[in-house]
């Protein structure tokens, strides 16, 4: 990554925030995938219902965005066990509120709209990346000047 960063950081229009915004995304895919296939497998694929297979996909895609986000989109740096704790039970406590959104939307889209359950999920996705991108960059691993 360090690579690509080096030759990106060449282009005259290309800012740390830019670099932030295009690492979340990329790194926002793969949470975003991880989620969607744990969901997919644990609901189509083992036959469990759709709210244990949705929470499953939170845990495992959670626990990714987590060390990406720490390491590639915020580069955050967290010296003392005591700031690491502080931001690790700032990004869990803040990933839940969005858990909550995530498991609310789908009982809406998949029981009482009747949306297909992976439909449900992808639509669903949409709306809880935007709120963990606002979470995490203005709260949880903002940068302290």
């Amino acid at each position: 990554m360090s690579n690509l960063r080096k030759l990106l950081d060449k282009l005259p229009w290309y800012t740390d925030e830019i670099h932030s915004i295009l690492m979340y995304l990329i790194m926002g895919g793969f949470t975003t995938l991880i989620n969607i296939v744990t969901f997919w497998i644990c609901e189509a694929v083992l036959g469990w219902d759709y709210r244990i297979a949705n929470t499953v996909a939170w845990v495992a895609s959670v626990l990714f965005a987590f060390f990406s986000n720490k390491k590639y989109v915020f580069e955050s740096y967290t010296p003392t066990w005591k700031d690491k704790v502080r931001e690790a039970s700032s990004f869990f406590g803040f990933r839940f509120l969005t858990y909550i959104v995530d498991i609310l939307v789908m009982i809406l889209l998949i029981s009482v709209l009747s949306v297909d359950e992976l439909w449900a999920k992808i639509w669903t996705n949409v709306i809880v990346l935007v709120l963990n991108y606002v979470f995490s960059k203005w709260i949880i691993f903002k940068v302290k000047k």
